[in-house]
C-alpha cells in the first residue's frame, strides 16, 4: 500500500480532513444512539440495576480493544482502517472477513436504526402505530436524507456528525442534572414514586433477577458500545495520527462509560427498574413522569436526532470499508471510485440500498404476520451486528497478537502500548467468547445466534471465488 493513498485532491485519493473534534464526535455518534436510548429499558427490564456493573465491565474490554488497535494502527500510518492490519497481520481471509462482517454490522445497525425511528415517530403520532406502507415511507426518506448528508465532503459530513453528536451529548447530560435534581429534592412522580438513590436496592436488590438476569443483559448492553472503533474506520481521514488518534482513543470510552452508567444511575433511582416499561424509552419517561409534556416532546426529537446520527456514522463507515475493499481487490472495483468530493459514492449508494432492502422485508413481513412490533425487530437486527461485531474485535485483538509475535521492534518502539499486552488480548477473547454463549440464554436474542453462521458460510464462498479469481 503506498502513502500517496490519502493525499490532496490532486491524485484522487481521500483527504484526511477529520481533525481531533470531528474524529471524537463521530465515534460517540456512531456508539450512543439507539442502543441507549432505545434498548436501555429492555435491558434493565432483563437485568435491573446489576446493569451498571455490566455496562462497566464491556466499556473496560472495548477500551483494550481500542488500545490495540489504536498501537495497531500507529505503528504503520500505511494502514487505511482495520481491514487493512488484520490482512497484514493475519492473512488476506482476514481482511476480507473484517472488511465485508463490518460492513454488513453497519447495514443491520442501519436496519434497527429504521425501527427505531418509525417506533419514535409513533410518539407524534398519539402513540399509535403506523401502517406498514408507512413505516416503509418513513424509512425511504430517511434513507434518501443519510445518503443526501454522506454525499458532500467529508469535512463537511465530520462537521455535520460534530452537530449531531452534541445535541445528544447535550441532552444526556441535561438528563443527568434533571434526574440529580430529583433524587436530591426527593421528587415524587405522577405515580407516586419517590426519587432516591435507595431504589437501586430495595427492588429486590442490586441483582434481582440473579445470574440469568444479569447475563441476559449483556447483549443490548454490548451494542450499545459498538461504534466507538470508528476511529478505526476513519484512520486515513485523520489529521495528524500520531497526535490525534490516541488522544480518542483514550477518552472516547470513559466519556461513554460514563454517560451510560450516570444516565443509567439517574434514570433508575427516579424510578425503580421493575416500573421501567421495556417498550417505551426510560429518558422520555422521565420527563413524562415528571409531567412536563413539553420536555418528553422535546426528549424524543432529540432520540430521533441521536438515532439519524447513528445511522449517518453507519452509512458512513460502511462506504469506507466497501472502499478499502476494493482497494485491495476483494470488493468490485468500481467501489473504490471516488466522487468530485473525494467520497466513495458508489459504496454509499450501495449501502443505503442494502439498508432500504432491509426495511423492505420489514414491510413484507409486516404484511404477512399483522403486527408492527418493532422492538422486537430492534432486537433481533441488534443482535445479529452484536454477535458480528463481536466477531471483528476478536480479531482486532488476535491481529495484536500476531504483531506481538511477529514485529517486537514495532511494538519496542511504539509510544501508545496496550497495557497488560497479550494477557489482555487473550482475556478479551475469552470474555467477548463467553457474551457470545450468553446471547444463547434469552429466546429472541437465540433466534438471531441461529441464524448469524448463514452469513459466515456467504463469506466463506465469496472468498472462494475471489481466491479463484486471483
Amino acid at each position: 500500500m503506498s502513502n500517496d493513498f490519502y493525499t490532496s485532491s490532486n491524485d484522487g485519493g481521500l483527504h484526511r480532513s477529520l481533525s481531533n473534534r470531528h474524529l471524537q464526535l463521530i465515534a460517540i455518534g456512531g456508539a450512543i444512539g439507539t442502543g441507549l436510548f432505545m434498548g436501555s429499558g429492555k435491558t434493565i427490564s432483563l437485568a435491573g440495576p446489576s446493569i451498571l456493573f455490566i455496562y462497566m465491565m464491556i466499556g473496560l474490554m472495548v477500551y483494550f480493544v481500542m488500545r490495540a488497535m489504536g498501537e495497531l494502527l500507529l505503528s504503520n500510518l500505511n494502514y487505511k482502517s482495520f481491514i487493512d492490519l488484520s490482512t497484514d497481520l493475519i492473512g488476506p481471509w482476514a481482511g476480507y472477513f473484517v472488511g465485508w462482517t463490518y460492513w454488513l454490522c453497519w447495514i443491520t445497525i442501519g436496519i434497527a436504526d429504521l425501527s427505531a425511528i418509525i417506533y419514535y415517530l409513533e410518539f407524534f403520532n398519539g402513540g399509535q402505530s403506523f401502517s406498514a406502507a408507512g413505516g416503509l415511507l418513513i424509512s425511504t426518506v430517511a434513507i434518501l436524507f443519510v445518503l443526501g448528508l454522506n454525499l458532500v465532503t467529508v469535512k463537511l459530513f465530520g462537521e455535520m456528525e460534530f452537530w449531531f453528536a452534541m445535541v445528544k451529548i447535550t441532552a444526556i447530560i441535561v438528563l443527568i442534572g434533571v434526574g440529580l435534581w430529583m433524587i436530591v429534592t426527593g421528587f415524587t412522580s405522577t405515580t407516586g414514586t419517590v426519587a432516591s438513590i435507595s431504589n437501586l436496592w430495595t427492588h429486590n436488590g442490586v441483582f434481582p433477577k440473579g445470574l440469568d438476569g444479569f447475563l441476559a443483559g449483556f447483549q443490548i448492553a454490548i451494542f450499545a458500545f459498538v461504534g466507538v472503533e470508528l476511529v478505526g474506520a476513519t484512520a486515513a481521514e485523520t489529521q495528524d495520527p500520531e497526535r490525534n488518534l490516541p488522544k480518542a482513543i483514550n477518552s472516547i470510552p470513559i466519556r461513554i462509560i460514563i454517560f451510560y452508567v450516570l444516565a443509567l444511575f439517574v434514570v433508575m433511582c427516579v424510578t425503580p427498574w421493575d416500573q421501567i416499561n421495556p417498550k417505551v424509552s426510560p429518558f422520555v419517561n422521565i420527563f413524562s413522569q415528571a409531567g412536563v409534556a413539553s420536555a418528553a416532546i422535546v426528549m424524543n426529537l432529540v432520540v430521533l436526532s441521536s438515532v439519524m446520527s447513528s445511522m449517518n456514522s453507519g452509512v458512513f463507515s460502511t462506504s469506507r470499508m466497501l472502499f478499502g475493499l476494493s482497494s485491495d481487490q476483494q470488493a468490485p472495483k468500481l467501489f473504490g471510485k471516488l466522487s468530485k468530493s473525494a467520497v466513495p459514492a458508489k459504496a454509499l449508494i450501495f449501502s443505503s440500498i442494502c439498508i432500504f432492502l432491509g426495511a423492505f422485508v420489514q414491510f413484507v413481513y409486516k404484511l404477512q404476520s399483522g403486527t408492527n412490533d418493532e422492538v422486537t425487530a430492534f432486537t433481533l437486527a441488534t443482535t445479529l451486528s452484536t454477535i458480528l461485531f463481536i466477531c471483528v474485535w476478536i480479531l482486532i485483538m488476535w491481529s495484536y497478537i500476531n504483531y506481538r509475535k511477529n514485529r517486537p521492534e514495532l511494538h519496542a518502539q511504539s509510544t501508545f502500548k496496550l497495557p497488560g499486552g497479550v494477557v489482555t488480548c487473550w482475556v478479551v477473547i475469552i470474555f467477548f467468547l463467553a457474551t457470545i454463549y450468553f446471547l444463547a440464554l434469552d429466546e429472541t436474542t437465540f433466534e438471531a445466534l441461529k441464524v448469524s453462521p448463514i452469513w459466515f458460510v456467504i463469506l466463506a464462498i465469496g472468498y472462494i471465488f475471489y481466491k479463484k479469481k486471483d
